[in-house]
């Protein structure tokens, strides 16, 4: 739209409406072009020009009722000419032979891939518009999309300028028209295909449906829930099919690590081991083989399986796998046998909790993550941490989450990643404000101690009246059931079934009503107080001291990015020195706030700084452990963004060098390891074996400002080095190494 505003006589007008969770979701642009003045306060509805990004799209969404007959439409795909129509929904093939469209399509995921460019997209459509929308003659404005990216990307290095302009070379060349069959009849052709792979269609997902549709302005208020109130697990209706490329599992190559599912942003990549027996009904060609380790029930079977529809092609878990048991595959050749195959690896039971060891990687991803299918960007470095959250405590876990990328992708109606297990239970979650969020926390656990004080003041009451024997009502009563002890859990779950049983005999006690509805809390509850850095590091920082403050069994996860992501990129005082950010633009000159050591002022807080990919072991460590102390926690993840200008195809990479450059220490501090022992601070990362230098050069962040000003840049990276090496003779120290 700018270079035609800026570069031809005609007027220009664009609207943008925008989802509002993170980047891949959908953003829609009503642009309009013309040789007087324009003035339309609407909507564009009758498009003669229509461009589609994401080939999913066509399934979820009625993107083509806004086209004008005879109009133009531009589909990026990975099929070409003759091929395309067959892989076409029925209602858009209709669409298409009722309206007379010209369909072009273009793999310009394959275009940017060669190109170097990841799945980065818009210079090739942006190319392929130009040549099919008729505002400009051709060359001229592949001459102009060129100056742009030279332009926009040049901070960016001279890499990325030449891919950009590789990748606007080759995209013509990459567009084909759609041939429709001569035989092509409107009247032979099927209804649409109904959303795959989600809950059973009933009254209450309706509503929705269709709001995922896009069609909310066509609900009536009777629709919504007089309480205001929407279902769980829903994101599983979403089914966005982003994967250009998906991870095949090769069964014969796996050694059962677990990393790949661990690693995974979406639980879109997922691990059981189940019964030999279920290898009976399982559709031809479902993988699996016999389990390997002491992680699992002897005489299992083990399967890995993608969900196609869910997978968002960030090939993290790829780069993750040891033993080269993945491949990433090209999306329209597998997806139709991977959906088969994780439909029916959704009917197999999940492991028995009690059954397995749940402080292993491993073991933890055996547990059914009760967060899954957000819509957090391709390769998010946060959502890693919360589905491990999830699949540790995720049953008995209350989350108080701050406003930030969290919340968006935690909680951004219509739909919510969080999900409950087989049982019907799973984490309550809620979002509160920026800056109050810690308090909010501590609201809850303290409202949730009152719940518990009053059932055991009631059950000891009613002890005399219950049939119940005394060791039951004693063990009810127990306050020093571990939130991390999978079979205590379990067995305090049936007690309190029991309890429930006995209360209904004593149906005209008030006493016994009020407890029947407490009694839920007689089991142990994690109480998870969930934000970015911006919170955590900034607006929060308040309430979050205060917190660490009270002793309070109160856990803090801290998603920490360094920059504020979800509002655009701004540094935070989780900002290394160096890094250039919005408000930091020459690169941040104060050095990063250390929240961990800060928090160690208190004695009393179980601390740890965690980098999932780079120690996957040390992060489900000091999750359970957190989990498990009974005070204050603070858990400091390191968190890979695309605000950092990383390329997060490679946050596997980055994450590592991050730990070997020493720019990220790995710890855990444990003020009572044991009742009465000493505290112990571990660190679980070895003396930094990689110049600072390395690690920076690397990444955007710190690489423009050696491009713009390379004395600056290197004054501040001699600063920096200076006090990694400072950080890490003070930790190194503390912790008698």
């Amino acid at each position: 739209m700018k270079l035609i505003g800026e570069n031809t006589p005609s007027w220009v007008q664009g609207y943008f409406v925008y989802d509002s969770k993170k980047s891949g979701s959908t953003t829609i642009s009503h642009l309009r072009f013309g040789a007087d003045p324009i003035k339309a306060p609407y909507l564009v509805e009758q498009a003669d020009f229509v461009g589609i990004h994401q080939f999913g799209l066509l399934a979820r969404l009625p993107v083509l009722d806004v086209a004008r007959p005879g109009a133009s439409v531009l589909l990026a795909s990975p099929y070409r000419g003759t091929e395309a129509w067959k892989h076409l929904p029925a209602n858009v093939q209709r669409t298409i032979l009722d309206k007379g469209l010209q369909v072009h399509t273009v793999d310009a995921a394959k275009v940017a891939r060669k190109a170097g460019l990841g799945g980065r997209i818009n210079t090739v459509m942006q190319a392929c518009f130009f040549a099919l929308a008729d505002v400009m003659p051709t060359d001229e404005a592949l001459e102009l999309i060129k100056d742009s990216a030279r332009k926009a990307y040049a901070k960016r290095g001279p890499e990325i300028v030449q891919a950009n302009l590789d990748a606007i070379d080759k995209a013509l060349a990459a567009m084909t028209e759609v041939v429709i069959p001569d035989d092509a009849d409107v009247t032979l052709l099927d209804e649409a295909p109904q959303v795959r792979n989600g809950p059973s269609v009933a009254s209450e997902l309706a509503t929705i449906r269709r709001l995922i549709a896009g069609e909310g302005e066509l609900l009536p208020v009777s629709a919504m829930s007089p309480g205001g109130t929407f279902p769980t697990g829903t994101a599983a209706l979403e089914k966005p099919g982003l994967a250009t490329q998906l991870p095949v599992w090769e069964s014969d190559n796996c050694i059962d690590c677990g990393k790949c599912t661990l690693g995974c942003p979406h639980a879109a990549i997922r691990m059981k081991a189940f019964s030999p027996d279920f290898l009976d009904e399982a559709p031809d060609g479902f993988l699996s083989h016999p389990a390997s380790g002491r992680d699992v029930p002897a005489g299992s079977e083990l399967t890995i399986q993608v969900s196609p529809d869910d997978c968002t092609g960030c090939s993290l878990c790829v780069s993750l796998c040891p033993a080269s048991a993945l491949t990433m595959t090209p999306a329209s050749m597998v997806a139709d046998t991977e959906r088969e195959r994780f439909n029916y690896f959704l009917t197999i039971p999940n492991t028995d909790r009690t059954k397995l060891r749940t402080n292993t990687v491993k073991g933890s991803q055996l547990l059914q993550p009760l967060f899954e299918f957000s819509g957090a960007c391709s390769g998010c470095g946060e959502t890693p941490y919360v589905k491990l959250l999830s699949q540790l405590v995720g049953d008995r876990m209350v989350v108080a989450n701050a406003t930030g990328c969290s919340s968006i992708y935690g909680g951004n109606l219509p739909t919510t990643p969080w999900t409950t297990n087989s049982d019907g239970c799973g984490p309550a979650w809620n979002n509160s404000l920026f800056e109050d969020n810690a308090e909010f926390g501590m609201g809850i656990a303290l409202g949730h101690q009152q719940r518990a004080g009053q059932a055991r003041i009631l059950l000891a009451g009613l002890a005399e009246s219950l049939d119940l024997p005394a060791e039951t009502i004693e063990a009810l009563l127990d306050t020093g059931i571990n939130v991390t002890d999978e079979t205590a859990v379990a067995e305090q779950r049936a007690r309190v079934k029991q309890l429930r049983e006995a209360l209904a005999a004593l149906s005209d006690n008030p006493d016994a009503a009020v407890l029947s509805e407490l009694a839920d809390a007689l089991v142990p509850t994690s109480v998870w107080v969930v934000g970015g850095d911006g919170w955590a590091y900034d607006i929060g920082f308040g309430g979050l001291d205060h917190l660490l403050a009270s002793g309070e069994n109160v856990n803090v996860l801290v998603l920490d990015s360094e920059v504020y992501s979800n509002t655009g990129g701004q540094a935070s005082k989780a900002t290394p020195l160096g890094a250039a950010a919005k408000f930091a633009a020459s690169g941040k000159s104060a050095r990063k706030k250390d929240l961990g050591l800060f928090a160690r002022g208190y004695r009393d807080v179980y601390i740890a700084q965690i980098a999932i990919n780079a120690n996957e072991q040390q992060a489900v460590r000091a999750l359970n452990e957190a989990a498990a102390y009974p005070g204050p926690s603070l858990v400091i993840a390191y968190a890979p963004c695309r605000e950092q200008g990383a390329d997060l195809t490679r946050a596997v990479e980055r994450q590592k060098a991050a730990v070997a450059s020493g720019h990220w220490v790995l710890y855990r501090y444990n003020p009572e390891p044991a009742p009465g022992a000493d505290p112990v601070l571990k660190l679980d990362s070895k003396e930094p074996s990689m110049p600072l230098g390395d690690f920076y050069g690397a990444e955007s962040r710190f690489r423009r400002i050696r491009l713009s000003n390379p004395e600056r840049a290197q004054s501040l990276l001699d600063l920096a080095q200076q006090v990694v090496d400072e950080r890490w003779e003070h930790y190194s120290g503390m912790a008698g190494a």
